[in-house]
């Protein structure tokens, strides 16, 4: 089996739980839209947001490439808190494992990202933010692929 998150365009919505330093978690949910072009470039989009609460959604506008054959990836990520954000990832058979750092950051703020595919529609995200050498946040989702 495939991967179908990220590789295919497509529609997914995500729902889970966010969780900050000294905090409790809270509810996340979002939605995620990938793209393709002819010359292997994908773009995805996602925005998140944390129903009751007054935590500001989040969103992410990503820009990459993926070379033919290969199994690795760069890309660039504007995100409305981090700003300018560079990162690669990697095409594993089960997972797609993404960490990714701030451009120009005083804070050394870098971050990870591991999608386990569940099945062909179900993905399970955990991610984090680390300023420095330690983690700020961390989020753990469920993704489900929309039909169009």
């Amino acid at each position: 089996m495939a991967h179908t998150f990220l590789l295919e365009p497509g529609r997914w919505a995500m729902e889970g739980n966010w969780l900050e330093r000294n905090g409790m978690p809270i509810s996340v949910k979002g939605m995620t839209l990938v793209a393709w072009n002819r010359d292997n470039w994908f773009t995805m989009a996602t925005k998140l947001i944390f129903p009751g609460s007054d935590r500001s959604e989040i969103s992410l506008q990503y820009k990459g490439r993926l070379h033919d054959g290969e199994r690795q990836y760069t890309f660039l990520l504007q995100h409305n808190i981090l700003g300018q954000v560079e990162g690669e990832g990697w095409i594993g058979l089960d997972t797609i494992v993404q960490r990714y750092w701030v451009l120009g950051d005083r804070q050394r703020r870098s971050g990870f990202e591991t999608l386990h595919r569940i099945s062909q529609d179900t993905y399970y995200l955990s991610s984090g933010i680390l300023a420095g050498h330690f983690l700020t946040n961390t989020m753990e989702a469920s993704l489900e692929r929309q039909s169009t």
